[in-house]
């Protein structure tokens, strides 16, 4: 999944493929199996989403905007937050009461998260930041997203330097599980 373009335009792109899969999960009746293998590749999208951010944009966002470490922080929590929503959906099927649930908490979560990364998160990094450090940001979180894991380990580390240090490992054997269960695929 690499789009091109500033960091802002591949968040942004990310942000708009999950809503797509959201909306395939919300035209199918409950109980639809098709549900669950579209709940499996948001949250595949999602952590390695999530991942890169972690690793570059809060970090940026620490560095050049005025509140960033706060700003930075309720990032955090929000990642933390829908990791362990995702975590409990990995564990239940599609014909599970609880599959709706919390497939419709995550889109809460997400969605929230989303509109305030857009409304103003990213406003914000764009004034503050020059275009040629948005750009090179853009292109870390491209490469992040290449080894990120795919799966949500909420006790994992989320900044730097662990997690840049641990995420591709967990990547290398996220991708293996996935191989091996056809987990995310068509």
């Amino acid at each position: 999944m690499g789009h091109g373009g500033d960091v802002i335009a591949e968040l942004t792109t990310d942000h708009r493929e999950v809503e797509e899969l959201f909306g395939k999960i919300e035209a199918l009746p409950s109980g639809d199996e098709q549900r669950k293998k579209y709940a499996d590749q948001a949250v595949i999208e999602l952590v390695r989403h999530s991942i890169a951010e972690e690793a570059y944009l809060y970090p940026a966002v620490r560095e050049f905007l005025p509140n960033g470490d706060g700003i930075a922080d309720k990032e955090l929590e929000d990642h933390a937050e829908a990791e362990r929503t995702m975590k409990d959906l990995e564990a239940v099927d599609a014909g599970d009461p609880e599959f709706d649930r919390l497939i419709g908490e995550l889109m809460a979560e997400i969605r929230s998260h989303v509109r305030d990364e857009e409304d103003n998160l990213f406003a914000q990094l764009r004034s503050a930041a020059s275009e040629d450090e948005l750009m090179k940001l853009g292109d870390k979180v491209r490469q992040a997203k290449k080894t990120a894991p795919t799966r949500p380990h909420p006790s994992a580390p989320d900044t730097p330097p662990a997690n840049k240090l641990l995420a591709p490992g967990a990547g290398m054997v996220d991708r293996i599980r996935d191989a091996l269960t056809g987990r995310g695929k068509d």
